[in-house]
């Protein structure tokens, strides 16, 4: 049996297989991205990259010749074994090269692919289970306006630079000197007065050729020309958009877990996806803490194992230091996301308080906590959970409505409902709660 395929070849066939392979292997995409999260950097977390799938989950059925049953002939070079008619034994079942398989064997084959942005992007929010609508405003293009830059020799007449085509006619006129109809005049005159004299009439022929040779110039050298003519251009400049930064505050004592840590980070991520949304400068500053602070790298920030106690106030200090050095409020849009489990000493809760209330929420745009817990903590024997101490306190900072909010988050699920406030808030006419 043969199959002929004889559809046409477009240009864009490869997008359309790209789709279907997407669709088939959507599982192992999905979880290839999820886990790719974790070897990137929260302001590449939007960009394209490459993942890897297992190569056994994309094998498609194939059409192939079964290595035994069936009668054949062959045509075989010669041998010194045998002569024609003779009639040769078949191998046994499972030898010869028939039966095998590529990527049989010790471990599994992988199967790598570049994921645009775009797909990247999709495929990381439906993840966190996000609605059409969310998506579509984040994997929106950046806003454009018109600028002008400059003139052009051709455009809409509406464009037109009166003023600007005028200075280009006239200094094209005096470089070609142009008679003036002031000089034609003078000598129109010339001649009638020589005329009602009667004088001689060779000197009055000249004067009127020479009058025909200035009316013929003024003819030839036109009063505005095609290339006098100058339009206003435009071009497109992306909206100016003043600068942020995003403040990561998170815990790293030993009470937060591995899974604690992922869920900071995709809260992260998320913040920060945002924040490119909206300003074209974002810098991030990462501060952990333990009893004491300090600024460090993201691969420090995440992976770093640290232990101790828990101070709270440090970090708000540390933060307040970073933004007095470098990121002054009037010049900087300050967004910060804490990220702990909720464990804080009692004593240091009204210190962290009034850091909080009265240092960095009146400096701050958005500030978000994100208190993490284990996967199996809500609700798990039927009863609530009670409040942890950190939770308590932040409950009495007063702060205008919507700048600063508080979540509770065990699974990466929930994680959109922290930022759906957020998001609506910019365009949508949405109330925070």
């Amino acid at each position: 049996m043969y199959v002929i395929d004889r559809r046409l070849n477009p240009g864009g066939k490869s997008l359309v297989n790209r789709q279907r392979f997407l669709r088939r292997a959507r599982s192992l995409v999905q979880r290839a991205v999820r886990d790719s999260l974790k070897d990137r950097s929260i302001k590449d977390i939007d960009q394209e990259g490459e993942v890897s799938i297992v190569r056994k989950g994309v094998q498609e059925p194939t059409l192939h010749r079964t290595s035994s049953g069936g009668n054949r002939e062959h045509i075989l070079p010669g041998n010194k074994e045998y002569v024609e008619g003779d009639t040769i034994p078949r191998p046994p079942a499972g030898e010869g090269g028939g039966g095998s398989e590529a990527g049989t064997g010790e471990g599994e084959d992988e199967f790598r692919f570049v994921l645009t942005r775009e797909e990247f992007l999709d495929l990381f929010l439906e993840d966190l289970e996000l609605p059409d609508l969310a998506k579509r405003r984040l994997t929106g293009g950046n806003a454009y306006t018109l600028r002008r830059a400059g003139y052009t020799m051709s455009g809409s007449p509406a464009s037109l630079s009166v003023g600007r085509t005028m200075r280009n006619a006239m200094s094209r006129r005096i470089a070609l000197k142009r008679p003036k109809s002031e000089e034609i005049k003078r000598l129109e005159e010339e001649i009638a007065r020589l005329e009602a004299q009667g004088a001689d009439t060779d000197k009055i022929a000249g004067l009127r050729e020479e009058r025909d040779r200035l009316e013929l110039r003024r003819r030839l050298i036109s009063y505005i020309d095609p290339i006098d003519l100058r339009y206003r251009r435009y071009e497109q400049h992306p909206k100016p958009i003043a600068q942020a930064v995003m403040f990561c505050l998170m815990d790293v004592s030993g009470s937060m877990s591995e899974h604690m840590k992922d869920l900071a980070k995709r809260f992260y991520a998320l913040l920060h996806l945002f924040l490119t949304r909206c300003y074209r400068h974002v810098d991030v500053v990462f501060i952990r803490h333990t009893d004491r602070a300090q600024e460090v790298d993201e691969q420090t920030f995440f992976y770093s194992r640290e232990t101790g106690g828990t101070l709270v106030s440090s970090a708000l200090e540390k933060m307040l230091e970073v933004v007095k050095d470098r990121y002054h409020p009037e010049d900087w849009n300050i967004y910060v996301a804490q990220a702990s489990d909720g464990d804080n000493m009692a004593s240091d809760n009204p210190t962290s308080i009034s850091l909080m209330q009265d240092g960095i929420v009146p400096i701050s745009q958005y500030v978000a906590y994100l208190e993490v817990g284990r996967e199996e903590d809500p609700m798990a024997g039927g009863t609530l959970a009670s409040q942890s101490e950190l939770w308590q306190a932040y409950e009495a900072v007063t702060a205008p409505e919507g700048r600063f909010v508080m979540r509770k988050v065990h699974h990466r699920r929930e994680i959109y409902p922290v930022f759906r406030e957020l998001f609506q808030r910019r365009g949508m006419g949405v109330t925070q709660r």
